[in-house]
């Protein structure tokens, strides 16, 4: 309660009394005179005080309307108050909702911003890889034309094959031989040869070639060539243009689908020859020697022919069918049989070579196996042998050809391959075929038939083996070591009747007369190029032994300018006849190569 309120209760109780006071007054007597001039003033001085009360009553009545007013202005405005509160309170409540939605949205908003940050970032860094991408896809288009590894024609890719060498041979026995060297025809110490050496420069290894290839999707075409100088025709000589011939080595077409299945037809090597992976053309793992004729004990040919190949796994399975040639040998035969003929002129075959009729071309099956370490090989060839005998020749030669007819051998055998990394330097091969009628896949070319004295022919069984090493100490030097060997058993038969009778005849029978074998004799001409072979001396191939060591160092080697490597090795070279009556003769042979190739990259 305020003072103003306090005052004015105070004035009216004063008020109440002193009016309570003037009604006693007027109820009793009236008193004297004098007494009324007091009581006169006294009313007087009351009068006056109750109309100051009065006045002041009047003004605190007055204040205390105006206070009441004041109050009622100030409820009125409490009042006012209060419902602005609770509608602060109610906005305040709905401000506060709708803060913490906007934080909500704040939040949601940071984190979306956050978001789009880190997208932004992300894409500012693919967009400096993908700028970094273009900078370097645009230098490899720019290096590719500049320099491609591959050329293109429309949607062919070709790439280019070529070495060029400079070669050089030295054998201790002449063999007249370039850089490839005729095992078979190393010479017994009777022949004057035997007694010269040789030494020749050659370029004539250097190669050209190619591979062209065009993906059509579903499958992979393929042609491949290549050649080499390695050839004579009938101008070429060394006395002053050197002018040799341009030989094919291979020329092939292939199929490949995605599957694994591939075809391949045209000149190849055999499917007899040790691949690198797969039955793979173009894997073919070659002895590293410089002498063309790679190495004894190693089987290979190169020949027409047509592969089928299918890859399961780690696993590749592959036939072929290949064209076939009889190599043939035989002492005292009679003359009452012919498998072949020279080529003729006209049907573009070499007039001075021997060509067999062939029956059937040579059929070969292989397996290879390829795991997580080595390489491994088996397999198998079939061959067919038909010749054209005359039987009533041998008693009757008048009786013309009465009882002739065609005969057929068959003749085959088994192979396997296996190449073993034996550390990351070192690789180690064996390779072994086994088999008869199979001379003819082995380096020095042993024979793979005779002939019966009734004219039917028979297969000689032969053996090959080779064995490597091969070091790689570093990537510019290569060693290598081969020893190998190749084996045609004796095969002769009793000729009972003609002319020959009482004889063996077949290949190195025992009475072979190998008695010249050692005995040198004059030339038998006056030009100086008829050096003397030995008389007497049958000499029939046993054995072919031959142990190499060499190595191969690159100078320089890079992808974009090829590669500038030298090679040197050297070989020790026997060949073992059969004995006979004179005895059983030998021929050694030393023999050193070197090379200088460049290879285009």
């Amino acid at each position: 309660m305020t003072k103003q309120v306090r005052a004015a209760m105070t004035a009216m109780l004063v008020l109440c009394t002193v009016s309570m006071q003037a009604q006693t007054s007027t109820t009793q007597p009236k008193k004297a005179t004098h007494k009324r001039v007091a009581k006169k003033k006294a009313e007087s001085a009351t009068e006056r005080e109750i109309r100051e009360l009065r006045e002041q009553m009047q003004s605190q009545q007055s204040q205390i309307d105006s206070l009441k007013q004041q109050n009622a202005d100030k409820d009125a405005k409490l009042a006012t108050a209060s419902q602005d509160a609770q509608a602060a309170n109610t906005a305040a409540a709905q401000a506060q909702s709708q803060a913490a939605g906007v934080s909500s949205s704040v939040q949601t908003n940071t984190d979306a911003v956050t978001t789009l940050n880190q997208t932004v970032n992300d894409l500012k860094a693919k967009n400096a890889e993908l700028a970094q991408t273009v900078i370097d896809t645009k230098k490899n288009l720019t290096k590719q034309i500049d320099e491609p590894l591959k050329l293109h024609y429309k949607g062919i890719t070709i790439t280019p094959v070529a070495f060029f060498a400079a070669e050089s041979v030295y054998r201790q026995r002449s063999l007249n031989s370039d850089i490839n060297t005729p095992f078979n025809a190393t010479p017994y110490p009777g022949a004057a040869q035997a007694h010269t050496s040789e030494f020749n420069f050659s370029g004539r290894q250097s190669r050209l070639g190619g591979l062209f290839e065009g993906n059509t999707g579903p499958f992979k075409l393929a042609g491949y060539f290549e050649a080499d100088f390695l050839s004579a025709g009938v101008t070429s000589n060394d006395n002053q243009s050197n002018s040799y011939t341009l030989r094919q080595r291979q020329i092939w077409a292939q199929a490949a689908m995605k599957s694994g299945f591939t075809i391949t037809g045209g000149q190849m090597w055999s499917l007899v020859t040790e691949t690198k992976k797969g039955t793979n053309n173009l894997t073919e793992n070659l002895p590293m020697t410089i002498d063309a004729q790679y190495h004894v004990g190693f089987s290979w040919e190169r020949q027409p022919g047509v592969r089928i190949q299918q890859k399961l796994g780690m696993a590749t399975v592959a036939v072929s069918l290949e064209n076939a040639q009889n190599l043939f040998s035989a002492t005292n035969a009679n003359s009452n049989f012919f498998f072949g003929n020279a080529g003729t002129g006209g049907g573009l075959y070499n007039p001075t070579a021997n060509y067999s009729n062939n029956v059937a071309p040579d059929v070969i099956v292989k397996a290879a196996f390829d795991p997580k370490i080595g390489h491994y090989e088996i397999g198998g060839l079939a061959r067919f042998f038909r010749d054209r005998y005359y039987p009533g020749v041998i008693t009757v030669p008048t009786t013309g050809a009465t009882g002739a007819a065609n005969d057929t051998k068959i003749g085959g055998g088994f192979f396997a391959n296996a190449r073993v990394p034996v550390t990351k330097f070192a690789d180690v091969g064996v390779h072994v075929l086994v088999g008869t009628g199979v001379g003819r896949y082995g380096t020095s070319t042993l024979p793979d038939t005779t002939v019966h004295p009734d004219g039917t022919l028979a297969t000689i069984k032969a053996d090959q083996g080779l064995f490597s090493l091969e070091l790689h100490p570093n990537k510019k030097l290569d060693l290598f070591g081969y020893a190998g060997g190749e084996y045609a058993q004796r095969t002769a038969f009793l000729n009972l009747t003609g002319p020959n009778a009482g004889k063996l005849t077949g290949y190195a029978p025992i009475t072979a007369n190998n008695s010249g074998c050692g005995k040198e004799l004059p030339p038998t001409g006056a030009t100086g190029y008829n050096p003397a072979s030995p008389a007497n001396c049958t000499g029939a191939t046993r054995a072919v032994i031959e142990g190499t060591a060499g190595f191969t160092y690159r100078f320089y080697s890079s992808p974009k300018y090829g590669k500038l490597q030298y090679a040197m090795e050297y070989s020790y070279l026997t060949r073992n006849a059969w004995a006979g009556v004179g005895g059983a003769p030998k021929g050694t042979n030393n023999m050193v190569f070197t090379s200088m190739r460049y290879y285009i990259p």
